[in-house]
């Protein structure tokens, strides 16, 4: 897929598209490197997740209702699986496996080492999920996921449906098969991310405006506790999905509108410390490469990344 003229790389370093906000950015910026764009043609970008033991990023376009694939030794881009159930989030567990949110099913699933696909939660007391938006795993094998209804209010990203549930953020334990409600008080949860020693939980909160970043600690059980603000978007945009590199701080997909679109970086303690410009809205990104160096942004139609100094936190 060819860029469009839309789209221009960077011809001088530093980048101008990677901004400094605070000097606690300023050693993650890398001279030498620039915002790339490695495929152009989705209708909404989602999802990304690094594999690196094959060396290549999966990520979802959800209109299309199709998980791409992009190889690093090549730059090929492929379809690793249509129809994909109008995929949105994926992570892998801690056993390599792909773990994907289905708006089309209104489930999350994993990818078994054959391909075949394990439901893991598609109810909740009788009920039917909304669509599974985003998920994480934690080093205790259980999976966290959002579910707002953004999959079945049209037949654009799913099937129009009726709400069911309240927009809960869950707990998947595979050992159990048992799944619980972290918290039903956040409107419409969105992005998911746990810092790296997984003490917090950071969640978008999507059906309020201003939209805000919430954070809870975590106990060793997996209990929230201390729900918190910690950032609210007023005139600055819309955060989206998010994750932390191994310094704890939060690189978050952000829109909407020219001149906010891309990715902004907090450090714990809120401060919006950098900022990645890009052309389009980013919706989502985690960080891959051999040495978990390299940002990948799935941002509206289109597939972009950027090396940094940094590395993304376990799972990230």
């Amino acid at each position: 897929m060819h860029p469009d003229p839309g789209w221009q790389a960077a011809t001088r370093y530093p980048d101008p598209a990677i901004e400094i906000l605070d000097p606690r950015f300023k050693p993650y910026r890398l001279h030498a490197a620039a915002v790339e764009r490695l495929h152009t043609g989705c209708r909404w970008s989602e999802g990304p997740v690094w594999f690196g033991d094959g060396g290549y990023l999966l990520w979802s376009d959800i209109p299309n209702n199709r998980i791409l694939k992009w190889e690093a030794s090549n730059g090929q881009v492929s379809t690793f699986r249509q129809p994909s159930g109008f995929a949105n989030g994926n992570t892998r567990d801690r056993q390599g496996r792909l773990i994907s949110c289905e708006h089309g099913g209104r489930r999350v699933v994993r990818t078994e080492y054959d391909g075949s696909i394990t439901v893991m939660a598609d109810t909740f007391d009788g009920k039917r999920l909304n669509s599974p938006n985003d998920v994480i795993v934690k080093s205790d094998d259980t999976v966290w996921f959002s579910d707002p209804p953004f999959g079945i209010l049209g037949n654009y990203e799913g099937h129009q449906a009726e709400v069911e549930l309240p927009t809960n953020l869950y707990r998947f334990d595979p050992r159990t098969g048992e799944l619980s409600v972290m918290c039903s008080g956040i409107e419409r949860p969105n992005g998911l991310a746990f810092s790296p020693d997984e003490r917090r939980l950071y969640v978008v909160e999507s059906g309020v405006l201003p939209r805000r970043i919430r954070v809870f600690e975590v106990d060793a059980l997996g209990h929230l506790s201390n729900d918190r603000v910690f950032f609210t978007a007023e005139e600055e945009g819309a955060p989206d999905g998010f994750r932390c590199d191994v310094d704890g701080n939060l690189w978050a997909g952000w829109g909407t509108g020219a001149g906010r679109d891309g990715v902004t970086v907090f450090a714990p303690d809120a401060t919006p410390i950098g900022r990645i410009a890009l052309p389009e809205r980013c919706a989502n990104l985690c960080f891959g490469g051999p040495a978990r160096n390299r940002l990948f942004m799935a941002a509206s139609q289109s597939l972009y990344s950027l090396y940094v100094n940094t590395q993304g936190a376990a799972r990230g």
